[in-house]
């Protein structure tokens, strides 16, 4: 692995750990030992991004989320992420949003929000991995309530860029980011993945489930799909595990699992003419887990 990359990711967990300090290239570029000007360059090149800009849009994203989710005043928040004035804020704000601060306190509509960036890649090829840590595949039952589904389906072009519902999507989980909880619910968890099974090959979307009443404004891009009703989950599931090492190897073990289990012997059979199927991929926190949908077997 390119030794910069590493550097990279530790400059980037830095910057989220110390948004609200008065940053600036040389306090980053000490942390990771290398030069301004090759971390600039270097970190330009690797993300399609300056350093500078990306600590603004961290910032700005941070800050959205006080806006949406807090009564907490403007210029507090505005003096928090390193803007000397509110003035200056309101302009950053609005230069990169397309409106002000106290607009969209009011009405929180979805925006392009900049997720903290991920450059470290585990193997790209799913036969590739450590198979010497991979656990034993699990599996469990479980009931996900009646819901929609609100995500990207196909791929488009919007105003902010183009939206593919793929793992490297970070303008895709900036848009669902910038929902607070109360309005997805967490209903099959944000920053799902899955497939749905209409026609003959299974069509590939990244999204979030969302509760039945949802009725927020769908962004660009995005799709309000359902009512799915409340079925029963097969779920197959491995442990937490490291990223960059495991990743290929325990995906490849859940989905030979998912692929060959037979679920009449739990007294069910597929639903998934009906529903769709969902993958999580938490990798150090939850694991990764495929659920298909399952009905129990009528006599």
């Amino acid at each position: 692995m390119n030794e910069w990359l590493y550097s990279a990711q530790k400059l980037i967990d830095y910057i989220e750990e110390h948004a609200c300090e008065n940053l600036s290239l040389a306090d980053v570029s000490r942390h990771v030992g290398y030069s301004p000007y090759y971390c600039s360059e270097q970190f330009h090149r690797l993300s399609g991004i300056t350093i500078r800009e990306y600590i603004l849009q961290r910032r700005l994203a941070m800050a959205a989320a006080e806006l949406r989710e807090t009564g907490i005043p403007i210029i507090k928040i505005a003096l928090k992420y390193g803007f000397s004035e509110q003035s200056a804020f309101t302009r950053a704000f609005k230069n990169t949003f397309g409106c002000a601060p106290s607009e969209y306190r009011k009405s929180p509509g979805p925006l392009p929000l900049l997720c903290r960036k991920m450059l470290l890649r585990p193997f790209k090829n799913i036969e590739g991995g450590n198979f010497m840590n991979i656990s034993k595949i699990y599996t469990r039952v479980e009931f996900i309530p009646e819901h929609k589904y609100l995500g990207v389906y196909k791929e488009s072009e919007t105003k902010n860029g183009r939206l593919w519902p793929g793992h490297d999507c970070g303008l895709t989980c900036g848009i669902i980011s910038s929902f607070c909880d109360s309005d997805l619910d967490k209903i099959v968890t944000r920053f799902t993945s899955g497939w749905t099974h209409k026609g003959k090959e299974p069509s590939y979307f990244f999204g979030s489930g969302v509760p039945v009443d949802f009725s927020c404004e769908i962004p660009e891009g995005f799709e309000l799909r359902g009512e799915f009703p409340g079925s029963y989950y097969i779920a197959f599931c491995h442990p937490p595990f490291d990223y960059l090492s495991e990743n290929g190897a325990a995906m490849k073990a859940v989905w030979e699992a998912a692929k060959s289990f037979d679920p009449s012997t739990l007294g069910f059979e597929w639903n998934e003419n009906v529903c769709q199927d969902y993958e999580r991929h938490y990798p150090e926190v939850l694991g990764y887990q495929i659920l298909r949908p399952v009905r129990k077997i009528s006599h």
